[in-house]
């Protein structure tokens, strides 16, 4: 019975232990959260490595690139002082808390900033004129550029080229004249035209009549059988092509 008694004693505190272990869990987690709004309440500006509060001049350390003034992070301006070490030519250009290096500008050897008005020296191909270094027209000037007769001289940015003028071209570094392709050689008889192959035709076959012609009249029967065959053979070649022709020329005319 006693062990009963203890068993339900036991059973009856149990809610009230929850409650305290519940109670202290939302104390941890109020105060967890009291200390992230704290730390965000109370976040340094963004130059100040350690500070006091939130505001820029409750500053008591500065990150790199920036200088502790009146409680302030001043921006070091690197480009002033012996920090910035740039190439010979470029420039410095100052950022929050750093620098950048640029390059100069094609104009110029060595300058102090951006564009050809910033040189401290002209660079070959430039000259001063005014603030700023420009290009020199190397094909305007009285001496001639390009020495070639058969050249151009064109003007680039800086220097300029010699270039062949038209219808030559560069061999050896010097210009001469192109060579036109051959014309391909053509047959004698490629380019004739039909009707003057009958015409050839015709006097080829007419001086063969005339020998033939000429030995039949010596009485060479021989020779005349020959003549009579050729004359015969000229006239039925003549008006059978002749005929074709005809009987061609009245189906389209009809």
């Amino acid at each position: 019975k006693e062990n009963l008694k203890l068993c339900v004693g036991v059973s009856q505190a149990l809610p009230g232990e929850q409650m305290e272990v519940r109670l202290h869990r939302n104390l941890l987690q109020a105060a967890w959260l009291w200390a992230l709004l704290a730390a965000h309440v109370h976040s340094c500006p963004d130059a100040c490595s350690k500070c006091s509060g939130p505001e820029n001049d409750q500053c008591e350390e500065c990150r790199a690139g920036w200088t502790l003034h009146n409680k302030s992070c001043v921006d070091i301006d690197e480009c002033d002082t012996e920090l910035a070490h740039c190439l010979p030519n470029a420039y410095c250009l100052n950022t929050e808390g750093s620098f950048k290096c640029r390059d100069c500008d094609a104009a110029c050897v060595g300058c102090m900033g951006s564009g050809p008005a910033r040189c401290r020296k002209c660079a070959t191909g430039y000259r001063l004129m005014g603030p700023k270094c420009l290009d020199i027209d190397e094909c305007s000037d009285r001496v001639l550029a390009c020495h070639g007769l058969d050249e151009i001289c064109v003007n680039t940015e800086g220097s300029f080229r010699c270039d062949c003028a038209d219808g030559f071209i560069r061999k050896s570094d010097v210009c001469v004249r192109k060579q036109l392709p051959n014309a391909q050689e053509k047959g004698l008889f490629e380019d004739i035209q039909d009707e003057e192959v009958e015409v050839l035709q015709q006097m080829f076959f007419g001086v063969i009549l005339c020998a033939l012609a000429t030995l039949a009249a010596k009485g060479d029967m021989v020779y005349t059988s020959i003549f009579m065959g050729g004359v015969a053979a000229m006239a039925g070649y003549w008006l059978s092509d002749r005929g074709d022709r005809l009987i061609s020329s009245f189906l389209k005319g009809r």
